[in-house]
């Protein structure tokens, strides 16, 4: 059996610039499975009963997780909680991040509302829109504040993310005043391709394009389903020819 080891915090900045996408995407992943584990009380979890609970395999979730260094005992498993915080580390969430939103109509809105984001380190401290129907207004304990106070509002809240649910045509004048504020994330739900310098972060969220990709799964599912029952019925109705030994006895397959 192994010990556990801890890996330094100081060694996350070096340990993220060799951490693939596709494995930050599912440590984000496995964040989650560890947070509802930690939050039913349960102190060690197997990278088989991890795997399963993220949906991947347990080979992947080895691999992915020896990028954070020496974790786990072999034999017994991970500590749920050190694993869960050694993540949050590496994803940079250790000290929380303070997010601004901007657009606050019905998808801004369910955005402010969803109380996850306040369980995983997000908090909401600045909700803006230019529609004088909406400012003034409070949603989720915000009040709504006017777009046009978006570059001072930006330096007396010091927010490490923003987030865009504003119509297509004013996604980059507003991705432009962040960026000018000094803002280094953005999230978009625009349709709408930024343009921002190379040290601006930008991902863009498009949920149409989610629901393809969806649409494709099921029709490749459906496909290899289809294909399936077909070499089965292909299979059952093949004669069955019979076998004869080198004894010359015969035998029926």
């Amino acid at each position: 059996m192994t010990e556990q080891h801890e890996t330094p915090t100081g060694a996350s900045k070096a340990l993220q610039k060799d951490i693939p996408q596709a494995t930050v995407a599912r440590l984000a992943t496995y964040l989650r499975v560890l947070a509802v584990l930690a939050d039913d009380g349960v102190a060690i979890v197997s990278s088989e009963e991890l795997a399963v609970a993220a949906g991947v395999g347990s080979a992947k979730l080895r691999k992915d997780l020896s990028f954070l260094g020496p974790n786990g005992v072999r034999g017994v498993g991970y500590d749920v909680i050190k694993l869960r915080d050694r993540i949050e580390d590496v994803l940079g969430l250790s000290e929380g991040h303070r997010v601004v939103l901007i657009g606050a109509g019905h998808l801004g809105r369910a955005l402010v509302g969803y109380g996850g984001f306040r369980r995983r380190g997000f908090a909401m401290v600045g909700l803006f829109d230019n529609d004088p129907a909406v400012i003034g207004s409070v949603v989720g304990g915000l009040v709504v504040r006017d777009v046009a106070e978006l570059t001072d509002a930006v330096a007396a809240l010091q927010p490490t993310i923003a987030v865009l649910t504003v119509p297509d045509a004013a996604a980059q004048g507003v991705c432009d005043l962040l960026v000018e504020a000094g803002l280094q994330c953005v999230l978009s739900f625009s349709t709408t391709a930024l343009e921002a310098p190379p040290t601006v972060e930008v991902r863009r969220v498009d949920l149409a394009v989610e629901m393809q990709l969806l649409s494709f799964e099921r029709a490749r599912n459906a496909e290899s389903a289809a294909e399936e029952a077909m070499s089965a019925a292909a299979g059952s109705l093949m004669p069955r020819v019979p076998m004869t030994t080198s004894k010359g006895a015969v035998v029926q397959p």
